[in-house]
C-alpha cells in the first residue's frame, strides 16, 4: 500500500485534523479528498444529535473512499468534565472511579466508553488519562486523573484502556510523560516540570510503562518542558522524550500522536509548520491539528518542503505511515455507512455505573 502512495498521500496519513461546524462542508471535503488527511477529531461543537453525527461520519467516510485507508475518527470522551456527546447521560469522572478502589468499575467505564464511541460511528477515543494527579494546584488534570497514586492510576487506567479496546475502539493513553504535576495549562502556556529522571520514573512514567506492557497501541505526548530530559524542546517536539524515553527506554513501538499543536504552549513559541517538522523528526507518527483549516495547509506545506530540502527523509515518513496503516488494519477499520444509534441501553448502563460508583464512594 505504501508503495502505491504519493508523497502527498503519505504526509496526509500523518495528520488528524479538526473540522468546523456540525455538518460536512467543502473545506472538510478538500482535506479528505485532496489533502488525504488520515483522520478527523470531533469536538462538542461538531456533535449535535445522533442523527446528524452519523450523517457527518457517513459523509466523511464516503469522501474518504478515494484514499488508501479508512479514517481515524476520533473524540475526547473521557467521562466527567471531558465528555463531548450531548445525548449521553453524564459519566462519572476518572477521580470518582479511582476513589472507589474498584477495578470492576473502571472496566465498566471502559466498556461504556468503547461501546458508546463505536455507536456514534467513531473508532478512536483519546482516553484514558494516565496522568498522576500529584499537584493539587493543577488547573487542567485534577479529576480527569484516577488519583495521586501511580499504582492506582495504572490499575484503573489499564482496565479502561483494555475495555475500550475490546469494543473495537482505539484507546489513546495520555499525556506522556505526565501532566499531573503542572500548575500551568498547556492550552494557555508551556508548563515546566523540574524533576529528575529518577523522580519521573517512580511517579509520572509508571502508568505509561505499565500500559505499554499491557498492550497500549497509541500514546499521546504532552506539550511540557522537562529540563531533566530536554532543556530546550517541549516533550511533543523532543527526540529525548519521544525516541529515547518512550521508544527506547519503555520499548513502545506503537503509534505516537501529539497533543493538539494549536495549543498555546506550542503555537506561542513555534510556527505550526516548524513544530510539525520538529515533532516528526523527534519520532512522532501523528500530528494532531485540531483547529483551523489553514493550520493543516501550513503543516502539509512545511513537511513537504522539509522532504524536498532533505531535512526530513521520505523513509522517516514511511516509518510512521507503516505504523498508522498497521493500526488501522489491526482494528479492522472501515468506511461503510453507519446506522443512527438508539442510546437508551447505553444511557441505562451509564446510570447503573453512576449508581455503583456513588455507592462505592459513600
Amino acid at each position: 500500500m505504501i508503495e502505491d502512495m504519493s508523497l502527498e498521500e503519505k504526509i496526509g496519513q500523518l495528520i488528524v485534523a479538526g473540522v468546523e461546524g456540525s455538518e460536512p462542508n467543502e473545506q472538510t471535503r478538500r482535506m479528505i479528498v485532496e489533502q488525504h488527511v488520515g483522520g478527523i477529531i470531533f469536538f462538542r461543537n461538531n456533535l449535535a444529535d445522533p442523527a446528524s453525527i452519523i450523517q457527518f461520519v457517513n459523509q466523511v467516510n464516503e469522501w474518504n473512499q478515494v484514499n488508501h485507508a479508512p479514517l481515524l475518527l476520533s473524540v475526547d470522551q473521557e467521562g466527567g468534565r471531558v465528555s463531548r456527546f450531548n445525548d449521553w447521560v453524564a459519566l462519572p469522572s476518572a477521580l470518582q472511579i479511582g476513589e472507589s478502589s474498584d477495578p470492576e468499575l473502571a472496566s465498566l467505564l471502559g466498556f461504556v466508553l468503547g461501546e458508546g464511541v463505536d455507536m456514534m460511528g467513531m473508532n478512536m477515543n483519546f482516553a484514558p488519562v494516565l496522568d498522576v494527579n500529584s499537584n493539587p494546584a493543577n488547573p487542567v488534570i485534577g479529576d480527569r486523573s484516577f488519583g495521586d497514586d501511580p499504582e492506582q492510576v495504572s490499575t484503573m487506567g489499564i482496565k479502561v484502556m483494555q475495555h475500550i479496546k475490546q469494543e473495537g475502539v482505539i484507546p489513546v493513553v495520555k499525556h506522556f510523560p505526565g501532566h499531573g504535576d503542572t500548575d500551568t495549562d498547556s492550552h494557555l502556556d508551556l508548563p515546566v516540570i523540574l524533576k529528575t529522571e529518577d523522580e519521573l520514573d517512580s511517579l509520572e512514567l509508571k502508568p505509561f510503562a505499565d500500559a505499554i506492557d499491557a498492550g497500549a497501541d497509541v500514546v499521546m505526548v504532552a506539550h511540557i518542558l522537562f529540563p531533566a530530559l530536554d532543556e530546550e524542546l517541549p516533550s511533543s517536539l523532543s527526540p529525548a522524550v519521544i525516541t529515547d524515553q518512550l521508544r527506547n527506554k519503555l520499548g513502545f513501538d506503537g503509534v505516537v500522536i501529539t497533543d493538539d499543536l494549536t495549543m498555546r504552549a506550542i503555537a506561542n513559541r513555534y510556527g505550526m509548520g516548524e513544530a510539525a517538522v520538529l515533532s516528526l523528526k523527534a519520532g512522532t507518527d501523528i500530528l494532531l491539528v485540531a483547529h483551523k483549516y489553514e493550520n493543516v495547509d501550513e503543516v502539509i506545506t512545511y513537511v513537504k518542503k522539509a522532504v524536498d530540502e532533505g531535512t526530513l527523509t521520505e523513509k522517516r515518513i514511511e516509518e510512521s505511515v507503516r505504523r498508522i496503516l498497521q493500526l488501522k488494519a489491526d482494528y479492522d477499520l472501515h468506511d461503510e455507512p453507519r446506522e443512527v444509534p438508539d442510546l437508551s441501553s447505553l444511557n441505562e448502563q451509564i446510570r447503573d455505573l453512576n449508581k455503583r460508583t456513588s455507592a462505592a464512594n459513600r
